[in-house]
């Protein structure tokens, strides 16, 4: 479920759905603004998958929670 294989698209899988978040974050945000956003896009069909793909980013260090605000961890 996290990468894309012949089962499930690419657009579907858990990096997909990251990098739908990633392009969402352009400025800080909190949680409920960017689900708010990301709510509209069809491939985030739960807020599971939306949490999941959070977590994701989290682990690889993609983004990060400063002030209660999500943002891009800039390196």
């Amino acid at each position: 479920m996290i990468l894309p294989n012949k089962h499930i698209n690419t657009q579907n899988s858990i990096l997909g759905i990251g990098a739908v978040l990633l392009s969402n974050l352009q400025r800080p945000q909190t949680v409920t603004q960017l689900w708010e956003n990301a709510n509209k896009v069809p491939e985030i069909e739960s807020f599971e998958k939306f949490s999941l793909a959070l977590d994701f980013l989290f682990i690889i260090n993609a983004i990060e929670l400063e002030k209660g605000l999500l943002q891009i961890l800039k390196k």
